[in-house]
């Protein structure tokens, strides 16, 4: 939860120095990324055990949220303001209709559709990087991005033997895509304007507050959930909400916005892990060699951006 601004250290001796351009936050960036996906993942699973609709889930998940973030910046003196609920309203709208999106496209096409398709964000992402906030993609790392794409769809194809599919339902989970891409691009934008803790906080007021009147819409029961059902929804908010959101807008100060983007195909390698060790659900041949493609992959990436770019400038002594 802690705000932390990206360093760098500078080494050096008498003649030149080399200076280290955040190698350090890099890697830590790196680290909370993969933390955050995964504590995705593990939600998603979590959600299949709560007995509510998946929008009264995510008004109770999100507003509670947002109440735990509150209380923690009123603990440290930086209440949270109108402000940031202003400057926060983009990523919070943006997720809101992700939440709704994908909810609804997943009642009317397949699921393995719904997140092949929401599995196409790091390539919408990596465009947008590209052209607003000028990020250079190597080539070696946009290979090793499609490898774990390909290995996503291995996983998430072999996991399901047949679905009913829809084109409304297609489009539904375009617009997941979008909107979704839309967080993560709102999330790198509110560097310098917000602290991570001030954009997450805002974004999960936003969500919760948009997404009763869809809940009501779409007719799912938003009474006390019972006390099996609140302990879920109370770990997942810390899970997934506390830790997870708050984790990956931190690291999107620290990283690219395309490698965060693309960290999120770990999630279903995540949740597939996860659900075989908790609630006992196979996994075959297929799944697991599409999970060591994406792991090994996202390695190979995390290995390309951890090592720190360096300079080399001329030192006082030097110039002297």
């Amino acid at each position: 939860m802690a705000d932390i601004a990206p360093s760098g250290a500078a080494v050096g001796g008498g003649g030149t120095a080399t200076v280290d351009d955040g190698g350090a936050s890099t890697l830590a960036g790196l680290l909370g990324a993969a933390l955050a996906v995964t504590a995705w993942g593990s939600a998603s699973v979590l959600v299949k055990a709560v007995d509510m609709g998946g929008l009264a889930v995510g008004v109770y998940r999100f507003l509670l949220h947002f109440v735990a973030i509150a209380v923690w910046m009123r603990f440290r003196g930086t209440p949270f303001s109108l402000r940031a609920l202003r400057r926060s309203a983009f990523g919070g709208v943006a997720l809101a209709l992700d939440v709704a999106f994908f909810f609804t496209a997943v009642k009317e096409t397949s699921v393995i559709n719904a997140t092949l398709i929401g599995a196409l964000q790091p390539i919408l992402v990596g465009v947008v990087a590209a052209r607003f906030f000028g990020e250079k993609i190597r080539s070696r790392d946009a290979v090793w991005s499609i490898v774990a794409l390909a290995g996503v769809f291995a996983v998430v194809v072999t996991a399901t033997d047949s679905a009913v599919s829809s084109v409304k339902g297609d489009l539904l989970a375009v617009g997941a895509l979008i909107s979704w891409s839309a967080y993560f691009v709102a999330s790198k934008q509110s560097k310098g304007s917000l602290t991570s803790t001030e954009f997450t906080a805002g974004a999960a007021l936003w969500t919760g507050v948009l997404n009763l009147p869809l809940a009501v819409a779409f007719g799912q029961d938003l009474s006390m959930p019972t006390g099996r059902d609140l302990l879920l929804i109370l770990v997942i908010t810390f899970v997934a909400g506390l830790f997870g959101h708050s984790l990956m807008n931190w690291s999107l100060i620290q990283i690219p916005l395309w490698v965060g983007s693309t960290f999120t195909l770990m999630i279903p390698v995540a949740a597939s892990l996860i659900a075989w060790a908790l609630l006992g659900e196979p996994l075959s041949v297929a799944q697991m060699l599409g999970m060591a493609v994406v792991l090994g992959a996202l390695a190979a990436i995390v290995i390309g951006q951890s090592t720190p770019a360096r300079r080399t400038r001329r030192s006082p002594a030097a110039v002297l």
